[in-house]
């Protein structure tokens, strides 16, 4: 028996050859995401090239990469932290990424995160564990007009409808990357 792999939001993303509006959704079909657990700073995975470290708490990060798999992620982030005491664990099955990005990003978000995403508070390359739809989430600023929110499988169903529905004033348009 062969199983064929189907993104949990497989049902709500459909291509219809919709144009691609200013303000845009992109779910991310097969990002690498990894949790990691150290007791200590983690300096040594901060020159690992294609890897984004997100902090979620003390001692804690999100390791995302959208061109290794999940499984040589952990490989190399347990490879990088060995002899710390640190634990990796692969997240990509559990977890959704979330692209939004457009002029309007800011205001969309807004709607559904108590967070200040302005550009002087919330810097370009900065991410932080925070409510998103009443939802855990992690919230990175990957780009001048655009963020990145991570959250678990079980809930982004809710998170992916909340954010269509807070940016219908804004024609937000919603669709998965090309990988």
């Amino acid at each position: 028996m062969s199983f064929m792999p189907r993104h949990i939001l497989e049902e709500r993303i459909g291509d219809f050859g919709r144009p691609v509006h200013a303000d845009h959704l992109t779910v991310l079909r097969r990002p690498a995401i990894a949790s990691v657990l150290a007791g200590g700073p983690v300096e040594a995975l901060s020159g690992m090239a294609e890897v984004s470290l997100r902090p979620v708490g003390p001692g804690q990060w999100l390791a995302v990469s959208q061109s290794l798999p999940g499984p040589l992620l952990a490989e190399s982030l347990f490879a990088a932290l060995a002899g710390r005491g640190a634990h990796v664990v692969d997240q990509s099955d559990g977890t959704v990424l979330m692209r939004i990005a457009g002029p309007n990003v800011r205001r969309i978000l807004a709607k559904c995160i108590a967070v200040d995403l302005h550009a002087d508070v919330f810097a370009l390359g900065r991410a932080a564990a925070m409510m998103c739809c009443h939802v855990a989430a992690n919230v990175a600023r990957v780009g001048v007009d655009a963020f990145e929110i991570a959250v678990p499988r079980s809930y982004a169903d809710d998170v992916f409808e909340e954010i269509v529905e807070m940016g219908r004033e804004f024609s937000l348009t919603s669709a998965f990357d090309d990988a």
